[in-house]
């Protein structure tokens, strides 16, 4: 991925969005040619001059202090993941594509991060790798991911965007997709030379207009805590809080859990998947003897 490219995109499409009203500044005349600030109302917000915001907006972020790009997101309004985005732009103008590449743990779970997964036995839970590949899970979390789990190799970007199920499957596949890819914008700021990465952004641009769509809008946000909605093929519909946890020790993979209101139907449902889970594994043991 072009770094000038993004950085210009990402400020143009920020400075887009920011009103002189919602900045504080006086709207002279009535003819604003411009959607949102002018590069000179920007420069003056940041207190930088308009030709070094001019050269930022090109895309030259190159030797921008922290000062500048701390002052350029509270000009733009950026939030925390907006605002990490930003930086991380920077640091790859300022580093080579080899000193750039982020080390990730080799492929393989560790041993204990599986037993970790298995002993939470009350609530889904999955880990993902920075490809939004799902490497493991607990039984219920491969239950819950069951008609992501049925691909060859599960993967949530792809079926997300490529999988005709994904429309049944996620209640909210608006909202979702949305998420997705701009988590996967953050994903790349940090790593703009992944040509794994750039491979599968470069695979879902090819063969789907909605993921074409977002990708040109860079946003960006962390996925960290929310709310997931899913009609699930055996027990219906599903309300669960996730909550997302890094693992420090091991680069580039997260640990996702779900959790549903007691005595909701949501959390009944989670008990009958869970006997369901139990079921099938009980089946898929008979036949391995």
């Amino acid at each position: 991925m072009d770094n000038r490219t993004e950085a210009r995109e990402f400020l143009s499409m920020r400075r887009a969005r920011i009103t002189p009203d919602r900045a504080g500044l006086p709207a002279y005349g009535g003819n604003r040619r411009v959607a949102g600030l002018r590069r000179e109302e920007v420069a003056l917000l940041a207190g930088v001059s308009v030709d070094y915001y001019t050269r930022l907006e090109r895309g030259d972020l190159s030797g921008a202090s922290e000062s500048v790009l701390d002052a350029l997101a509270r000009a733009l309004q950026l939030d925390d993941a907006e605002t990490a985005h930003l930086f991380d732009l920077a640091h790859s103008a300022n580093a080579s594509p080899v000193a750039k590449k982020r080390a990730t743990r080799a492929e393989g779970l560790r041993p204990s991060i599986q037993r970790l997964l298995d002993a939470i036995t009350e609530a889904p839970a999955l880990i993902r790798n920075n490809y939004f590949d799902y490497v493991a899970a607990n039984s219920l979390g491969r239950a819950l991911y069951s008609p992501v789990f049925a691909e060859p190799a599960p993967n949530s970007a792809r079926f997300a965007f490529l999988n005709p199920a994904a429309r049944d499957f996620y209640g909210d596949w608006d909202k979702v997709t949305q998420e997705l890819v701009a988590t996967m914008r953050g994903e790349a700021g940090r790593n703009p030379y992944d040509k794994r990465l750039t491979d599968l952004v470069g695979e879902l641009s090819t063969r789907s207009e909605r993921f074409r769509t977002l990708w040109a809008a860079h946003n960006v946000r962390y996925h960290r805590s929310g709310v997931k909605r899913l009609h699930h093929p055996v027990v219906g519909d599903l309300e669960l809080v996730y909550e997302a946890f890094e693992l420090p020790a091991d680069p580039g993979l997260s640990l996702s859990t779900y959790t549903a209101e007691p005595g909701s139907a949501s959390a009944d449902a989670l008990k009958v998947l869970a006997s369901w889970a139990a079921t099938a594994m009980d089946a898929e043991h008979l036949q391995e003897r």
